[in-house]
Order: structure tokens, then sequence, then C-alpha cells
């Protein structure tokens, strides 16, 4: 495991109150050197790889976690973009340092880029809609609606009369609000696949004749997200025990088509529901706007990673060990030193995704200097 940290800067709230909102106010901590962390190359190279695609975007955008300024990321973005065939564990050597967030116990899972059966156009045995977004689902305007903890008005619609009121939720789209709308971009054949598909956020339809349509994520209806692992879990559905399914998605989806209409009232109580749009290039798309990478990109919290930073893990789970890329977030991936670690596409990386959960150490590396700046050296 890790070595221990030696300093810090203190988390000083008063009992009582709200818990921090991002790294900086729950405690930064000095890490072991990078090098230390037994980097290979091979693993160092990845990464390197999907840094170097993060950077135009961190270097733009504000860090929700106060750890990092746009301009901290200019020198070690421009050496990786110039860095060309040299040592990539050199590389992270030589401009990173590390840094724990709070107690830095990690906790992991994995997502992957599903594929369905689907099709552009509606036939026998493809009539499950798949929607883009649909131009009534705006944010309130200021005054029409409470702000949301962020500071950000909600998501919702405006009724004929003017009012701001909710979005519809899962069970009412599924129901058919938005049929006739020409709000469909594709037709898949499995209601089950298709939610999980939007649990991943991404995904690829394949056609009966091998056509292959990608899809990504284009919105979501501002209704809030529930896991239903967690609930079923509550219940007693899944578990170690008998008569109890497995709590990977493979057991969840084993026990949605064994129990139909328990299965189908299960995924309801997910209220949110996630809108599509067609993508092109060699990847699904982060929330950096950047194709996420199978076993180097992982999706954060962004009030306590940068998103674009490299995050190190060191797990119960050997497979997930090592060095990966901030480049994605998720409804169900919140708080310090929570990853969604993703797998990419097909059977295997199904398999491993569906079945990832794993504890641990987490480190984020920041450009040097970053900690003597923040005080915690």
């Amino acid at each position: 495991m890790l070595a221990s940290c030696a300093s810090v800067i203190p988390d000083t709230r008063q009992p009582g109150l709200p818990p921090p909102e991002n790294a900086v106010a729950l405690g930064v901590r000095e890490g072991p050197s990078v090098a230390g962390l037994s980097l290979s190359e091979p693993d160092a190279a990845a990464a390197l790889a999907s840094f170097r695609e993060s950077c135009p975007r961190l270097m733009s955008r504000s860090d929700g976690s106060g750890l990092t300024r746009p301009g901290d990321w200019r020198e070690p973005c421009t050496a990786a973009a110039n860095w060309g065939s040299g040592s990539a564990v050199l590389f992270f050597l030589s401009y990173f340092e590390t840094a724990q967030i709070g107690d830095g116990k990690a906790f992991a899972t994995g997502y992957y880029e599903p594929e369905i059966a689907g099709v552009r156009r509606r036939q026998p045995g493809f009539d499950v809609p798949v929607y883009g977004l649909p131009p009534d689902l705006v944010r309130a305007k200021t005054g029409d609606a409470k702000p949301l903890g962020n500071g950000r008005m909600p998501l919702g619609r405006y009724g004929r009369d003017g009012r701001f009121m909710q979005y519809y939720d899962r069970s009412a789209i599924e129901q058919g609000v938005l049929m006739g709308r020409g709000l469909e971009i594709a037709w898949a054949a499995d209601p089950v696949e298709l939610f999980f598909l939007q649990v991943q956020g991404s995904g690829r339809l394949r056609g009966p004749d091998g056509t292959v349509m990608r899809i990504g994520y284009a919105g979501q209806n501002g209704q809030p997200y529930t896991g239903i692992g967690k609930v079923m879990r509550e219940r007693g559905l899944i578990g170690d025990g008998p008569g109890q399914y497995p709590g990977s998605m493979q057991g969840i989806m084993q026990y949605i088509r064994e129990h139909p209409a328990e299965g189908r009232a299960l995924m309801d109580e997910n209220r949110s529901y996630v809108f599509f749009r067609e993508l092109t290039g060699d990847g699904p798309l982060g929330a950096l706007n950047v194709p996420v990478r199978a076993h180097s990109s992982v999706a954060a919290d962004p009030r306590f990673v940068p998103l674009g930073a490299p995050v190190w893990l060191d797990l119960d789970r050997s497979e997930a060990d090592g060095l990966w890329i901030a480049q994605d977030t998720g409804g169900a991936i919140k708080g310090a030193n929570r990853f969604d670690t993703f797998w990419g596409a097909g059977k295997e990386a199904r398999t491993t995704a569906g079945g990832m959960s794993g504890h641990g150490k987490a480190l984020l590396l920041l450009p040097k200097g970053t900690l003597a700046r923040l005080g915690a050296r």
C-alpha cells in the first residue's frame, strides 16, 4: 500500500457543519514521491497520451476542487505536447508531485462502452426509442425556481401557463410522453440494455446488418439519479446469502429479467433519464469533451479532483491499480476519492466493469509547486 503522508492542510470545520464542498476544504496532504509509485512504462505512456488530450481543457477551465489554477498546468502541458518518444515515466517524475485528499481511502467501480442491438430507423424488433435532447428541457430563469446547491438554476420545463416545473421523469418518458415529437435518433431492441447504456452514458448501437452507430450523453432530465443496485442491496435482493443475486451489473440484470414487473418498477425508481446524440470520432466523449480511453480514463467528482489531472490508484483489485487520467464525471460518482474506471468496449470490458468494486488508496498528481502554494508542504 502507499506510504504514509507527512504534512496536511487540516480540516478545521466545527462539528455539525455541512460536509466540505471541495478538496481544499476537506484537507490536502503531501503524498510520497512519484518515484515511489513504481510506475510502469506502458502504464505511464497510456496516461501521458490521455493527459496530452486533456491539456487544452485543463488550461482553459476553472478547477472546482480549489487545488489548481489554469496556469499551473502550462509547464507540464507544454512538455507533454513536445515529449516525443522519451520515457513517459520520466515525464511524470519531472513535472508532478502527489497529494492525498482527505483520508485518501478510495472506492472505485467500473464502466464501459456498451454495445447493444439498435438501428437508426424503426423496424420490427426495434421498438425502444433512443431520444435526443428535447428543446423544452431548459434551465429555470432566475426567480422562477430555487437555485441548486452549486448556484445553478435547476433543469425542467415551462408549462403553457408559463410556470416552471420539473421535467418528465423516467416513468413518464417510457410510457410515451415524448413520442411523436420527432426526438427519436435511433431505436433499441431491449429496454433493459438501453437502461444500462444510459447508466454508462455512452455506447454503440449495432444493427442486424452489422452497421454501428455510436451515441453519447447529450443531457439529462434534471431528476435525481438513484442507483438501483443500492436499492436492491437495502431490500436484501443482492448479496451473498441464499436466494440473493450477485451485486454485479450482471446480477442486477438477471434479477430484472427474471422478475419483469418488479424489475420495471425498480428501474422507474431511478427517475433520471439520459438523452443522447450521435458521436463521431474514435472514442466516446467524457465530461472534458475529449475521448475516454480504456485502462487510462477515470470518472471523478470535480469538486475533489481537477478534471484532466492524473490519479494514482492502489486497490484490492490489482487490474485497476496504476495511473489514470480524470476525464469524466458520473451521477453516482460523488465525494472525495470516489472513482469510476473505464474499460472500453466488448465482452471483456463489460465483465470487468460490471464486477469492479475496489477499495484502497488514491493520490492525485499535481504540477510541482502546487502543494507549496497551498501551504501543504
